[in-house]
């Protein structure tokens, strides 16, 4: 087995799978190693809006997903307490379909897709061990595989695609830029016989300090995520004890003025509820002297946004663009480094901040219920708000219409 490569690539998901993709067609040769077995599953929000389904056709992977039979959808519903937001995301480039397709599937076909390059060694059951460092440069990794033997590889980048907890992040030390703490705790289960009012859709529904969301998934499912504050010790413990049974009552009191409590009950779990007490909303530097974070491994964001796929695709493809503009990556690591970080801020820091807002256990004030209650009856301003999840529109832009419309209603 070959040592030295131009990249090695430190798991093997969404992030990893797409970033080995996309340095392969650089002309770069790539080492990706994960240590799960496809297929396995994950605790995740695996939701793509439009924007990123675009991407997924340019990769080459999208008409294989969807052969999975895992249904498009194309409407949000949204209720925040008492007022609804009804609507179809906006078209971007042509493309009007989402898609929220299991990990079991959408891990596998992306890492066999980059596997099947030409520039790529895709290798599982592989876990990284630590770092091998020279002059304090980042110049491979040390792995060992199933069976206990161990391996040096040797590249010169390597990069954490390694998830929220990474392990890559943590051996090269990288700085946390920004940290803001959930106040809730998450819990994520799978439901089959869940139906829904009208087309096919993402909901959402924000009641007090609870929240919920549902998604259309693969093999005739739904995922369904709940949230609750940390601080409610009494549920914290419930849902420690039962999942299942916690999570259905916490739905009959916290959504009983929604349709959701009678829907849910219809429905019966697929698996373990499985979930989290409490995470951090983060950002890191996202790279050094011989290494890079793509994905959650540089931020980790409130699911309820639903951007991390999106971010994976897009660091990706933005690593790879910045590494095939430097000839010599040693003499241009600052560089390379201020330009990967600018270009992550530029993209995702307005959905990093509505995260942070999401994340927190505040009550909508009066002035925020009037907005929402304006967005839920002008189908311009629905349109406007719902493409603040695709890219299709900035904050500014439905900041600007609000203004636009409480002036001619004055």
């Amino acid at each position: 087995m070959e040592n030295q490569y131009d990249v090695i690539i430190v798991g093997g998901r969404v992030a990893g799978s797409a970033a080995a993709y996309e340095l392969s067609q650089k002309g770069f040769k790539v080492l990706l190693l994960e240590r799960s077995q496809f297929p396995s599953d994950i605790l995740s929000t695996h939701n793509f809006f439009n924007n990123s389904l675009l991407m997924l056709k340019e990769i080459g992977v999208l008409g294989k997903l969807l052969a999975t039979g895992t249904p498009t959808y194309k409407r949000a519903f949204i209720q925040f307490d008492h007022e609804v937001i009804d609507g179809e995301f906006p078209e971007v480039e042509g493309e009007t379909n989402c898609l929220c397709i299991r990990r079991t599937y959408l891990d596998q076909i992306l890492f066999d897709h980059a596997a099947s390059q030409e520039n790529v060694t895709a290798l599982q059951r592989m876990r990284v061990k630590d770092i091998l460092e020279e002059e304090g440069v980042v110049t491979g990794v040390r792995a060992i595989d199933d069976n206990g033997k161990t391996y040096q590889f040797k590249a010169k980048l390597v990069i954490g695609a390694d998830g929220r907890n990474s392990a890559i992040r943590k051996k090269v030390n990288s700085k946390k830029w920004k940290s803001i703490p959930t106040d809730f705790a998450s819990y994520v289960g799978y439901v089959k016989d869940f139906t829904q009012n009208g087309e096919r859709c993402a909901e959402f529904y924000k009641m007090r300090d609870k929240l919920i969301i549902a998604f259309p998934t693969s093999d005739e499912q739904h995922v369904i995520g709940i949230m609750f504050p940390l601080e409610d010790k009494e549920w914290v413990e419930r849902f420690k004890s039962n999942p299942e049974e916690a999570f259905r009552s916490l739905v009959n009191v916290g959504f009983a003025n929604t349709d959701f409590r009678r829907r849910l009950e219809a429905a019966s779990f697929v698996g373990q509820v499985k979930g989290l007490l409490g995470y951090d909303n983060d950002w890191y530097n996202g790279m050094g002297k011989g290494w890079a974070l793509v994905g959650d491994a540089l931020s980790f964001k409130d699911p309820a946004v639903g951007q991390g796929m999106h971010d994976a695709l897009y660091g990706a493809r933005i690593m790879a663009e910045i590494l095939s503009h430097h000839e010599d990556w040693s003499k241009n690591w600052e560089q390379m480094a201020e330009q990967y970080n600018q270009k992550m801020i530029e993209k995702m820091m307005a959905r990093f901040e509505m995260a942070c807002q999401f994340t927190k256990n505040v009550p909508f004030t009066e002035e925020q219920h009037m907005v929402n209650h304006l967005i839920g009856m002008n189908p311009g301003l629905t349109q406007t708000f719902l493409g603040l999840y695709n890219y299709a529109n900035e904050p500014k832009d439905l900041e600007s219409k609000i203004q636009s419309l409480v002036k001619s209603l004055k």
